[in-house]
């Protein structure tokens, strides 16, 4: 299991709570030191939708000028602004063998799936 994020976002903290409180231990990547590669961005937008994937509810997007906000369109303009500003990325995004599973923390989501 791997659980994708940055440290100080508190919804990846809640993540990584209730998953070391219901006995699980993932590897976590930290997308702002590590980054993220086009092809993983892809994988998640295929999974949840880009829709999904870029986080419209933050302060990275809003931040965002009109045009920039406005040239996404579809998958592959997401991808490409997502690259340039991970924090917009919705987090975190969990994946069990190497497929995500679920993006953001919904205790129920996550009590259904993982249990």
């Amino acid at each position: 299991m791997i659980i994708y994020g940055i440290p100080n976002c508190n919804t990846v903290k809640k993540a990584r709570t209730w998953l070391a409180e219901n006995g699980f231990n993932p590897e976590f990547h930290d997308f702002k030191k590590s980054g993220i590669t086009a092809e993983k961005l892809n994988e998640w937008c295929v999974a949840f939708g880009w829709e999904k994937v870029l986080n419209k509810k933050g302060t990275t997007w809003k931040k965002l000028t009109k045009e920039q906000q406005d040239a996404v369109v579809d998958q592959a303009s997401a991808v490409q602004v997502l690259l340039q500003n991970t924090s917009a990325i919705k987090r975190p995004v969990v994946e069990l063998d190497q497929k995500a599973v679920l993006i953001g923390f919904e205790e129920d989501s996550y009590q259904s799936l993982l249990k």
